[in-house]
């Protein structure tokens, strides 16, 4: 189950398509990662969001992904911009350990340890 700081505020729950552990595809870009954090809605800065190619709506969930084959590299995805990855490959990321204990059925596990708390990506 995802939580998101609507949760914990009392308010509604925006309508995640993706779970932490989810294996995506970006619809433009292509490549695949895996989901390790979602917001309900964009928190990056104006500056940031304004030097995003794309920008895509704010008030949607945006969801914390380490890149496939990037050497390293995590991105920040709006839900528009993705879709599910139907390859069922594992990605390779050097910090998918620090997140999760394994891959199963097509998406990876959370750690215990991280189910709850910030993103440090």
């Amino acid at each position: 189950m995802l939580i998101g700081l609507t949760d914990l505020q009392g308010g509604p729950t925006p309508g995640f398509y993706y779970e932490i552990g989810s294996i995506i595809r970006h619809k433009r870009y292509g490549y695949r990662g895996a989901v390790v954090a979602v917001d309900g809605c964009c928190t990056a800065s104006e500056n940031w969001y304004q030097s995003n190619n794309t920008q895509p709506a704010k008030e949607q969930p945006w969801y914390h992904v380490l890149v496939n084959q990037s050497g390293g590299l995590s991105t920040y995805v709006a839900q528009s911009n993705l879709e599910e990855d139907s390859t069922g490959l594992q990605i390779e990321h050097p910090r998918l350990s620090y997140y999760f204990t394994k891959f199963e059925h097509g998406r990876y596990e959370l750690k215990k340890v991280n189910s709850y708390g910030g993103c440090s990506i």
